[in-house]
């Protein structure tokens, strides 16, 4: 699997996904001023990036069933 450039694209994207929750977390642990500025910045960061690597991981299972190996 890790030939396939679309699988490496997917893992980066939900590994971009889990670093953006992370940060997400971490603030909202900490609280002060950079939650309070960033909250809702980093929540849409983190919906856009899962919404994007949803959608590759549907191209890539719809390549694979059309017969692309």
């Amino acid at each position: 699997m890790w030939q396939d450039p679309l699988f490496v694209v997917i893992v980066i994207a939900v590994l971009l996904v889990l670093v953006i929750l992370m940060v997400g977390i971490g603030s909202f642990a900490k609280g002060g001023a950079f939650h309070k500025k960033h909250a809702n910045r980093i929540m849409r960061y983190r919906i856009a990036a899962q919404a994007v690597a949803v959608l590759l991981v549907l191209l890539f299972v719809a390549v694979r069933r059309m017969g692309g190996n």
